[in-house]
């Protein structure tokens, strides 16, 4: 029953208000508690939720959709419970904010779409505890997956047993976000998690679950257990490692064909193209194994060029006249600016890594470099170039991420391709490497495997594992996992939700210096419909943004471009407040700017 514009009734003394995501409303006399808060517009609607007072807010977890107005909660003197493992999200987020790493940043886990400024909290819910707040007993289930704190309340109401369970599930078999369940660089720990959690959870026995966005799922059993299969299958797709790096140190180099070598000290690897002229070409050059730390910081990923020596001293080069990054990821680059100014190397960057790797401080990406790299020579997609005795072809090779190209060339009568990180070689198969932050799209993988078919090259040679000799049945078997990778991307996430970005918006640059800088914010339409939009910031007091407010239209499954201009008298952070057609996403992006 809708009770309200925004509000629907679930349960006798249980409503959902929806904003930027459901915030569920437990009634008791005129008093409420609240599970979850959005933008803290519920406050503005108390009279036909038939509330005077709101007591307590309980969270689920720390992204922003759930908790962007908790200021208003504080300022009316509501209490704040959060997860135990969330606090410092709440509590201590600007100094979250302050230590947070942005160069070279390998943390893909969701911790940035979190509150932009503390928050005062009462305290933390008591897991696998039942505590009551306000008239309601709740008892609090740790359910990871979503986040690695997040929680799933579950209350008795009307004899039915509810679970508030946040992100972890969405609709039939769903979740939100499977860009937030990936919790480290190549593991698939929020994956394994969401499988667990799901078996606790419907081992709780609830009669209904209601998720943060979307509707109340009537059937628990049926979608947790397919939620936790679907999973299950993406683990097994991209599981399987299997690479040694012992080897590598003992040596410079390995013959991969007369005119082919394959640098073995690097931590990723780099490949020598040989010319009878005694000039060699490079294809990605990043840094040492013997200065690679668990680290990431710019101490830890330091490029030696001994191995340049014995280039020289080994196989006749007398210089290194180019290097060609596969894409942007500090691994595959961090030396080119040292190969520049040590071996006078110019850099030819494909035209979708360019960019990247001259302004990286634009790109809200992981494992960018710390400092610009200058491109020499940007490298058209698609045509051939000349070096040498060799002609190079770069494509477009969507996967592991939007910014990458696979370097096509033929030596020693064979056709090799360097594929980056697109993919894990193990023995038996490929396995696909994606990342979400890296900008991943469900059908990308099978617009490589297409071009891979296109070129059939006999050799494939990539970033971290051994060059790989190509056959039918390998081809055959990057094209159906990509297949069924892409429609599992498809039975997981809602038709009309936010995708495998997982949002709506995003800001470039993402990292500026004021105090007067230029904003784009870049929004996706994620309905298979036309809708107006409206864009606006959220500023820290004292800042101005101009406009104060974008009005647009977008075509269905479209994105555009609006600029603010901003002026920040300090340091800090804002964030782009995003509603397209009737629905309010709230602060789907943010950036910082630094004043000096």
């Amino acid at each position: 029953m809708v009770v309200g514009a925004r509000s629907t009734v679930i349960a006798p003394d249980v409503s959902c208000f929806r904003d930027t995501c459901n915030v569920y409303v437990l009634r008791s006399g005129r008093e409420a508690v609240l599970i979850d808060f959005g933008s803290g517009d519920v406050l503005d609607h108390l009279d036909e939720l038939g509330v005077d007072r709101v007591t307590d807010v309980l969270v689920t977890h720390h992204h922003r959709d759930q908790v962007q107005g908790l200021d208003r909660a504080a300022a009316a003197g509501i209490r704040v419970w959060v997860p135990p493992v969330e606090v410092d999200f709440f509590a201590g987020a600007d100094e979250r904010w302050q230590k947070r790493q942005i160069g070279n940043d390998y943390d893909v886990r969701e911790d940035r779409f979190a509150l932009l400024h503390s928050v005062p909290v009462a305290g933390t819910v008591d897991e696998y505890r039942r505590r009551r707040y306000g008239a309601f007993e709740v008892y609090a289930l740790p359910t990871p997956g979503h986040t690695l704190g997040s929680v799933t309340y579950l209350v008795e109401s009307g004899g039915r047993r509810l679970a508030f369970c946040g992100d972890l599930v969405h609709g039939d078999g769903k979740v939100w976000s499977l860009a937030a369940t990936q919790w480290t660089y190549s593991g698939v720990e929020g994956w394994a998690a969401t499988i667990i959690s799901c078996s606790v959870l419907s081992a709780e026995r609830p009669d209904l679950l209601l998720p943060s966005h979307g509707d109340a799922i009537e059937d628990p059993d049926g979608s947790l257990a397919a939620v936790a299969a679907r999973m299950q299958q993406l683990i097994d797709l991209r599981l399987e490692k299997g690479w040694d790096i012992g080897e590598r140190i003992a040596r410079p180099y390995s013959t991969v064909l007369p005119h082919l070598l394959r640098n073995r000290t690097m931590f990723s690897n780099s490949y020598v193209l040989l010319s009878e002229s005694g000039a060699a070409l490079l294809i990605d050059f990043g840094y040492d194994l013997t200065t690679t730390a668990t680290s990431t910081e710019r101490a830890a990923r330091r490029t030696l060029l001994w191995s340049i020596d014995g280039l020289k001293r080994d196989h006749g080069v007398t210089r290194i006249e180019a290097a060609v990054p596969t894409h942007f990821h500090d691994d595959h680059v961090a030396g080119l600016n040292l190969l520049r100014e040590i071996e006078g190397a110019e850099v030819w960057a494909p035209a979708n890594v360019a960019p990247i790797i001259e302004e990286p401080s634009r790109y809200d990406l992981p494992c960018l470099w710390f400092e610009p790299i200058p491109v020499d020579r940007v490298l058209p997609l698609g045509e051939p170039v000349q070096w040498q005795e060799y002609e190079l072809t770069v494509h477009a090779l969507p996967g592991h991420t939007h910014f990458a190209a696979a370097v096509e060339v033929e030596v020693d009568g064979k056709r090799v391709l360097a594929t980056g990180d697109q993919q894990a070689d193990t023995a038996s198969r490929g396995v696909l490497n994606f990342q979400y932050r890296n900008r991943f799209s469900p059908d990308d993988f099978v617009k490589s495997a297409e071009l891979y078919r296109s070129i059939r090259p006999d050799l494939i040679v990539s970033g971290h594992w051994f060059p790989r000799a190509v056959d039918e049945a390998y081809l055959d078997g990057l094209l159906a996992d990509a297949n069924r990778t892409a429609e599992l991307h498809r039975e997981l996430l809602p038709e009309e939700g936010l995708g495998t970005d997982g949002f709506c918006a995003r800001i470039e640059p993402y990292t500026s210096v004021g105090p007067n800088v230029e904003l784009d914010v870049i929004v996706r339409n994620p309905f298979d419909r036309d809708e107006p939009a409206r864009v606006r910031l959220d500023v820290p007091d004292g800042w101005q943004a101009t406009p104060g407010e974008h009005e647009l239209q977008l075509a269905a499954r479209s994105e555009q471009t609006v600029r603010f201009t901003v002026t920040a008298p300090a340091s800090g952070r804002l964030a782009a407040d995003v509603t397209i057609g009737e629905t309010r996403f709230g602060q789907q992006a943010e950036a910082i700017v630094e004043v000096r």
